[in-house]
């Protein structure tokens, strides 16, 4: 969905399926609480007693208005990218890693990278070493791990579906 397809009130599917309702709209963001209770009265407001989520560009994107509409998006997705997948391996190496440490930054582990010779940079975890913050990462083309400083990593490129000087559309990390 676009920015502009919302608006408070609206009910829309999310991430996993879960349904959302529209609570606010702001200039380049949406709020919205989710609506997982059986008791109205979790839904009366605002204020709100159920959590109210910020959701950003990137985050909008990945919302539908229907189940069926998701479900399509999901299919069509799994058809044409390119992204390679993470074997059954990978993924549990990055869970567990991102399980062990208590890393601060989260918002750093939402955005693949892209170095200069094009591989793709996929963080899953951080952990400290010293003073300094280290991002962990899965390489998926190449099926290795590597770890670099937080402040390296961030200073990357994010990775895109084009590759190019007008790559504009951000893939976010698959894992978590």
């Amino acid at each position: 969905m676009k920015h502009t397809d919302f608006h408070i009130g609206l009910e829309f599917v999310g991430i996993a399926g879960f349904r959302w309702l529209c609570t606010d709209v702001g200039t380049r963001t949406i709020v919205a609480i989710q609506l997982d209770r059986n008791d109205p009265h979790w839904y009366q407001g605002p204020p709100y007693i159920a959590k109210e989520v910020v959701f950003d560009e990137a985050e909008m994107t990945r919302c539908h208005r229907t189940e069926i509409e998701a479900i399509a998006a999901a299919i069509d997705e799994s058809k044409t990218s390119g992204h390679p997948g993470y074997p059954y391996q990978a993924v549990i190496r990055m869970l567990k890693a991102r399980h062990a440490h208590r890393y601060p930054h989260h918002g750093v582990l939402r955005f693949d990278r892209r170095r200069a010779d094009g591989e793709i940079l996929h963080p899953y975890a951080g952990r400290k070493d010293g003073e300094v913050w280290f991002v962990e990462l899965y390489l998926p083309f190449l099926q290795t791990y590597d770890a670099m400083p937080e402040s390296d990593f961030i200073a990357l490129p994010r990775a895109s579906e084009q590759i190019g000087p007008n790559a504009t559309h951000e893939t976010e990390g698959k894992c978590g």
